[in-house]
């Protein structure tokens, strides 16, 4: 994942997320926090960053030599997000630039962002965290999918939002595009 202007992923990497953080804080130590994609109060994330947030997910070099890509609203959303790709040998670019923060339902607003249903709700039918959960599309996701149609809405919203490269291919990731 080459980036024109930006840190590119680090050599050998096989899969990640990439998300946007907005109106942060840190001090000269490196501590603070960010209203949206906080990472636990570190400037260098080691984990996921706190919903909500617009996330691209890639996976690299997978299953018959092929890159696997996505950009996903299941944690919610924060910014409009743009994920294309510098060469050829691709099913197309991912672009997710509604206005999803000014429609967003009251009762999924947050500050800064969007929030998804499951860390709202925190029930299966959102989360789809039970053993052998089949959970599908609800209102909610609708809502999300509506405005982006090519991102993730739900955890299992695969066949209409993964999109794969040749490997080896390279990416540029915008936020707010």
């Amino acid at each position: 994942m080459a980036a024109n202007h930006g840190p590119n992923v680090p050599p050998n990497s096989t899969g990640g997320r990439i998300w946007a953080r907005t109106n942060c804080i840190f001090n000269n130590t490196g501590r603070g926090s960010c209203q949206t994609g906080d990472c636990n109060v570190v400037l260098q994330c080691k984990t996921y960053g706190l919903p909500p947030n617009t996330v691209v997910e890639y996976a690299l070099d997978q299953h018959n030599n092929l890159d696997f890509l996505d950009i996903s609203l299941v944690d919610g959303f924060n910014v409009p997000i743009e994920l294309s790709q510098l060469s050829s040998g691709c099913t197309g670019g991912i672009r997710c630039t509604a206005d999803i923060n000014g429609e967003c339902p009251d009762e999924l607003r947050a500050p800064g962002g969007c929030n998804n249903p499951c860390a709202v709700f925190k029930t299966n039918q959102y989360c789809c965290d039970a053993p052998g959960g089949n959970c599908g599309p609800t209102n909610y996701s609708r809502f999300f999918k509506n405005r982006c149609p090519s991102a993730y809405s739900y955890p299992k919203d695969d066949p209409s939002s993964t999109f794969t490269c040749s490997r080896g291919s390279n990416y540029r990731v915008v936020f707010c595009p």
